[in-house]
């Protein structure tokens, strides 16, 4: 619990009222601390660290401190020009003023209730080679691994015309929010009020879905929830569009995985070659998923060779695929093909944890 602490030097009574009491409507409890000797021993396991100015200036010239991530440096009105240089001294990643910046600091300070023991989640997008390759079931079903796992999971939507990835879980007539209800831009969002207001599949996966009629999300938006997700330690589905819109490329771009899912049949891994390269050029790290049956005998190998990309899983066709997707259910998720190729991308996501960067 000492690591998810919010820890507060501040000399300013004025100052430290406002923040106690922000920090009171996030349901954030907050370590005040006397002055800098005894944030010290404070500084590396803290979930983060506000300082006004003065305590900015006295932790730069007497702890010379690490630089680490979550140091804001508070004021009253204003920043002052002499705030700037003590805030740069010790990292800050922030200088917020009150009450002006009250809803981003009590954001920032919900999310510490969301910070993980084992450090922040992983972001896996999913699209087709093809139109109809199969990226939203194989979504779903890694989604629904991921959970079975032991995973919180969020699953995002981020293809408007793709009809509803709420269907593919069986979760369109749960009550929640769906992208067009979602009033959000960018900047952050607490991943604990994204998991209350949207519906839940089954347990701990929960769903952003696009709705049948309205827009699909935004850049910003997009990239707001999946950073939320991220922070928080989950395990963070995309399925994006083949066509790569400006909110697919957006979340590509902060994606620590991305699956193509191409069918093994000659003209549909020509068709994945220019999703790939567009992909790849975006600097994304890709494995591909091969879907079986082969028509002409193209092996898992043989398509990931022609797109220049490693093969994360080749696999049969899945039995009763389409009568479970009319029922709801994303079948084969604990055995057979499909789950079998969501076993195989959850390791390569596991993988990219400090780990090699796959063949691109």
């Amino acid at each position: 619990m000492e690591r998810r602490r919010v820890i507060l030097l501040c000399d300013d009574e004025d100052l430290t009222d406002e923040v106690v009491r922000v920090a009171a409507a996030a349901g954030c409890e907050l370590e005040r601390v006397p002055d800098a000797v005894a944030l010290r021993r404070r500084w590396p396991g803290a979930a983060m660290v506000l300082l006004d100015e003065r305590g900015a200036a006295a932790v730069a010239s007497a702890v010379r401190p690490a630089r680490r991530d979550g140091v804001v440096v508070l004021c009253l009105g204003d920043p002052p020009g002499s705030v700037w240089e003590p805030a740069v001294a010790v990292g800050a990643e922030h200088v917020v003023s009150l009450p002006e910046g009250e809803d981003w600091l009590v954001t920032a300070l919900a999310d510490v209730e969301d910070l993980p023991d084992d450090g922040p989640g992983r972001v896996v997008c999913v699209l087709g080679g093809r139109g109809g390759a199969g990226a939203s079931v194989l979504a779903g079903a890694i989604a629904v691994r991921a959970r079975d796992d032991g995973a919180r999971v969020l699953l995002v939507d981020c293809d408007p015309l793709g009809g509803g990835l709420d269907l593919v879980v069986g979760a369109e007539q749960i009550d929640g929010l769906r992208w067009p209800g979602l009033a959000l831009g960018g900047g952050r969002v607490a991943a604990s009020s994204l998991h209350d207001a949207l519906p839940h599949a089954d347990g701990p996966l929960t769903v952003l879905a696009c709705d049948r009629h309205g827009p699909g999300p935004a850049p910003e938006a997009a990239v707001a929830v999946v950073e939320a997700g991220r922070r928080a330690g989950d395990v963070v589905v995309c399925d994006l569009p083949r066509h790569l819109t400006p909110t697919a490329t957006a979340v590509l771009e902060v994606a620590d995985l991305t699956v193509l899912v191409v069918p093994a049949e000659v003209r549909a891994t020509a068709a994945a070659s220019r999703v790939a390269q567009q992909v790849t050029e975006l600097g994304a790290t890709v494995g591909v998923v091969v879907r079986g049956p082969s028509p002409g005998g193209l092996g898992g190998e043989d398509v990931a060779a022609a797109l220049g990309l490693e093969v994360l899983a080749s696999v049969d066709a899945e039995p009763g695929l389409a009568a479970a997707m009319d029922h709801g259910t994303v079948p084969g998720v604990r055995r057979g093909p499909l789950a079998d190729a969501a076993c195989a991308v959850l390791d390569a996501l596991d993988g990219r944890r400090g780990g090699p960067s796959l063949a691109a």
